[in-house]
């Protein structure tokens, strides 16, 4: 299983293309990999502790908690880190 995690906040543009991107890759993916992807999405206005890290880098994705990239994501770059997640489980 692979768990994504989008950070952003409300009226964010690019959070918006973030969460297409991903929506589209996971889309794409076979259905017994897709099935196992859990999307969690995370606001910097709901916590502090967030903002003070990515406020300025939003939207950030991570794959398990590793940080896959900011600002604009790269959907192969999303579908090897999901895909390479699934192949450790």
């Amino acid at each position: 299983m692979a768990t994504i995690t989008l950070i952003g906040k409300d009226g964010c543009h690019l959070c918006d293309v973030a969460r297409e991107v991903i929506e589209a890759v996971v889309a794409d993916l076979p259905d017994a990999v897709a099935d196992a992807v859990e999307l969690t999405e995370l606001s910097i206005q709901d916590d502090p502790a967030l903002f003070e890290l990515w406020w300025e880098k939003i939207p950030v994705v991570l794959v398990d908690d590793d940080v896959l990239g900011h600002w604009r994501i790269s959907p192969h770059r999303l579908r090897e880190a999901i895909l390479a997640a699934d192949r450790q489980a």
